[in-house]
């Protein structure tokens, strides 16, 4: 089962020798408030224009969803209530649940849903792949929408479901209707939570208020009314969660043990044993899947805009030093060679993994990547310094790009300037990049349609605009597939391709656990969510 109370801890551990200081926090403990401490500050507040996990979990916060995933990856109703689908699969016609409102009391319409449709789906691979087939989406009445198709789309209800960032939630029209380029200038949203802009302080605090007004989903086809990931009745039990915006990992663990903190999103591996050295600390698994680390190259400018100086760094790097340096020695909590896809799931397979897995001789690529076109251009490549895991894969990236002879400007920032700063397209001596590192979920690492770093469509794509049109025409190949043998096909080609294209840079993946106060339960595992949490 995947919904659960964490798992308890596996055993305590010596307290590793570091004395760490005590945090400075205002308010104590309280059975109403909820404080957490996420992975990095909440810098971009639009879950439209970035992809940043963060931003994902303050969006399932605010908003709702059409549809949500249960643990079985299956779109279940959420803000519908069911549809119907006509004309050889080419209709489908939609019904909203009665009584949904936004946080400004006004309902949740037809309308509102196909804006919001439309604003995301530019953003995101699957939603340009159902705007390819839409003929016309419009909302006949107010509880109602309709999506008529060219050809039938099979993963019409994956698409409204979408989890992984951008996930798809719904704004009212004049919100939606804001350039998707562009943040949003309200956080107005339906879902069971309301954002306190007012109670904002950068780099330290994030504060959110239970919505009285909302309508948790009645339990429907979920046994006994149970939650299940995104799926299932939204029931919140706490009138305030407060992020504790805490970069420094002692200052995070002193005030996991004080109690002045509730839980902690991700602590690094070497700091479980103090964790759960403590009585009243416990630690779970993250998600069964992992985390997949990738390096995103810039293909817009010299030297990463060509193929054969990517494939050089793909050949040269050593997935064992990334995912050693992200979650320690112990090889039981990572794994390499690794694709594109997640190991264990259906499309992941060897196909061309030669090139990550082959002997390394450093000397050769050395002259190897003179011969692919590198004249020694200054190499942009940035990194985050409020991100543990981040930035250790930034220093090994580092090193390994000095080894190679390459010309580095190693630019260290907070995530939240990194993320405006990957958004620009300006040279890298213009203010622009050439490369930076970041991570996965591995749900959201799966198959080639929710895969975003395989976005290779040019403007229209990831970060990094890669454009190589074989990927996307094998993506296209894989979203029309009749079964999943015929898929399976098609992303073992597809990963063929990637090994000589190398649309991005796949660091391997890795596990890694989540920590909680003992008096928690009920929490929903995959996901970092507050609905259903209790404290006893």
């Amino acid at each position: 089962m995947f919904r659960r109370t964490l798992l308890t801890a596996a055993g305590a551990a010596a307290l590793l020798p570091t004395r760490l200081s005590r945090p400075a926090l205002a308010q104590g403990r309280s059975s109403r408030v909820l404080r957490y401490v996420p992975q990095a500050d909440l810098t971009v507040v639009d879950p439209v224009v970035t992809t940043a996990y963060i931003t994902r979990t303050h969006a399932l916060m605010v908003w709702d969803q059409l549809y949500g995933l249960d643990a079985q990856l299956r779109p279940q109703p959420q803000m519908v209530e069911g549809h119907r689908i006509e004309e050889d699969g080419k209709r489908w016609t939609f019904r909203l649940r009665e009584g949904l409102r936004f946080h400004d009391g006004t309902p949740v319409r037809g309308r509102d849903c196909v804006a919001s449709i439309r604003r995301w789906a530019q953003r995101d691979s699957l939603g340009q792949a159902l705007l390819a087939r839409t003929d016309e989406m419009s909302a006949p009445d107010d509880r109602s929408f309709v999506i008529r198709l060219k050809r039938p789309f099979g993963a019409m209800l994956d698409a409204l479901a979408k989890l992984g960032p951008p996930a798809l939630v719904i704004m009212p029209e004049r919100l939606a209707e804001t350039d998707p380029a562009q943040q949003i200038r309200e956080i107005i949203g339906s879902g069971p939570f309301r954002f306190k802009a007012d109670e904002r302080v950068v780099g330290a605090r994030v504060v959110y208020e239970r919505n009285a007004d909302y309508v948790p989903r009645p339990g429907g086809s979920m046994p006994g009314g149970t939650v299940e990931w995104a799926a299932g009745p939204k029931q919140v039990h706490f009138d305030r969660v407060e992020w504790l915006v805490m970069p420094d990992p002692g200052t995070a663990t002193a005030a996991m043990q004080s109690g002045e903190a509730d839980w902690w999103e991700n602590p690094s591996n070497d700091l479980l044993p103090v964790l759960e050295a403590s009585p009243d600390i416990r630690t779970g698994s993250a998600g069964p899947l992992g985390t997949m680390g990738t390096g995103v190259f810039n293909h817009l400018y010299p030297p990463f805009d060509k193929a054969a100086v990517r494939r050089v760094i793909l050949q040269a790097m050593s997935q064992e030093d990334y995912m050693t340096a992200a979650a320690g020695a112990d090889p039981s909590m990572w794994k390499a060679g690794v694709g594109l896809f997640a190991p264990g799931t259906p499309m992941a397979s060897d196909a061309g993994l030669e090139a990550i897995t082959g002997k390394r001789d450093l000397e050769a690529s050395r002259k190897a990547l003179v011969e692919a076109g590198y004249k020694g251009e200054r190499v942009v490549l940035m990194a985050p310094s409020d991100n543990p895991v981040l930035a250790a894969l930034g220093e090994v990236t580092n090193d390994l790009f000095r080894r190679l002879g390459m010309n580095v400007d190693y630019v260290v920032s907070d995530w939240g300037t990194l993320v405006t700063r990957r958004a620009s397209k300006d040279a890298p001596d213009k203010g622009g990049w050439n490369m930076f590192n970041t991570t996965w979920a591995g749900l959201d690492m799966v198959n080639p349609a929710v895969e975003q770093v395989l976005r290779v469509n040019g403007d229209k794509g990831f970060f990094g605009w890669a454009n190589i049109p074989r990927i996307e025409q094998l993506r296209e190949a894989w979203l029309d597939a009749p079964d999943t043998e015929t898929q399976k096909r098609i992303a073992a080609e597809l990963q063929t391709v990637a090994m000589q294209e190398v649309p991005y840079l796949p660091t391997g993946q890795y596990l890694y656990k989540t920590a909680y106060r003992r008096d928690l339960t009920d929490m929903v595992q995959g996901l970092f969510v507050f609905w259903g949490i209790r404290r006893q």
